[in-house]
């Protein structure tokens, strides 16, 4: 009966090998047909973290300057308004619109610049295989 046992769970670790062992072939097979080349994968990844970092500091150097601007203050040298308490300066308000705006901004970018690398990767397998 110990002979039965240990043939059985030598025989389930087996099974347990084989199921690891497709699942490893089945991601070899996927990773080289994966037409995305490192670079491209890179470009995909990349550009819209960029684009939305550029995004969010271009509006938050105009809504300093606006903000400056409306109210008679000046940047400091890091370029913020203050020691970013909200005190007689900064009104919970605006707080609240500035970092509503900053979000959806950067969204919108993010999302637009995935699409335009999406769209230059597709474009560059597409001449790739009219080759």
């Amino acid at each position: 009966m110990t002979d039965f046992q240990s043939e059985s769970t030598a025989d389930r670790i087996v099974a347990g090998f084989d199921r690891i062992n497709e699942k490893v072939d089945a991601m070899r097979a996927e990773r080289i047909n994966d037409p995305d080349s490192l670079g491209d994968k890179l470009l995909k990844a990349a550009l819209p973290s960029v684009a939305g970092f550029i995004a969010g500091k271009l509006f938050t150097l105009a809504w300093n300057h606006g903000v400056a601007r409306r109210r008679g203050l000046r940047p400091t040298s890091d370029g913020t308004l203050g020691d970013g308490v909200v005190d007689d300066k900064e009104s919970l308000l605006a707080s609240l619109m500035f970092s509503a705006l900053s979000a959806s901004i950067g969204a919108v970018v993010s999302q637009l610049s995935d699409r335009g690398s999406q769209a230059i990767v597709n474009r560059r397998h597409r001449k790739h295989n009219t080759r």
